[in-house]
């Protein structure tokens, strides 16, 4: 092969690494603040980040999506091995016997739509247009603020804020998942 051709598949694999499995599409850049390069311990989670009282089917859901902070994030993976953001949701969720779709579309589709400006509850879906006009992004709310997510071919499943700029121009809707 050339030294054209090598450096146009190597390009061509990059691009095509950095887009989440649901859209094919590639995003705009996520916040890289706090990346890792390599998959720390994992980590129990933060007391500030779980929601007081007895243990809640949601509660439960959110214990393992924080347990999984710092996996990697791998174009169409669906295990601690490495997610992509639908991957990641549906794996969550599907530990505790609630199926997802595989597609960001098909999940924007799954449970009740909820207002955006309302409380959002831990264990409630959020998507966002980051590649394309639709649902283009999920995550895990952890209530208020907060969610957990997996982002970008640079990044690692992490919690971030909703009030983030970046994430706020590009919140597109919230969905309530009925527990089985």
């Amino acid at each position: 092969m050339t030294r054209a051709l090598c450096s146009i598949a190597i390009t061509g694999l990059a691009a095509f690494g950095t887009a989440c499995a649901s859209s094919g599409a590639v995003p705009r850049p996520f916040p890289m603040a706090g990346v890792q390069t390599e998959r720390p311990a994992p980590r129990a989670p933060s007391a500030a980040l779980v929601p007081p009282g007895p243990a809640t089917f949601f509660g439960s859901v959110v214990e393992t999506a924080l347990e999984l902070r710092g996996a990697p994030y791998r174009n169409g993976g669906g295990d601690p091995n490495g997610f992509d953001c639908s991957g990641f949701t549906q794996y969550v969720f599907a530990k505790h016997g609630l199926p997802l779709p595989r597609d960001v579309h098909d999940q924007f589709r799954v449970g009740t739509p909820i207002d955006p400006t309302a409380d959002l509850a831990p264990g409630d879906l959020l998507f966002f247009t980051t590649t394309a006009p639709g649902a283009t992004h999920v995550a895990i709310s952890l209530g208020g603020d907060t969610f957990v997510h997996a982002p970008s071919s640079k990044g690692v499943v992490r919690v971030e804020s909703l009030t983030t700029g970046y994430w706020t121009e590009r919140f597109l809707g919230a969905r309530r998942l009925t527990q089985p």
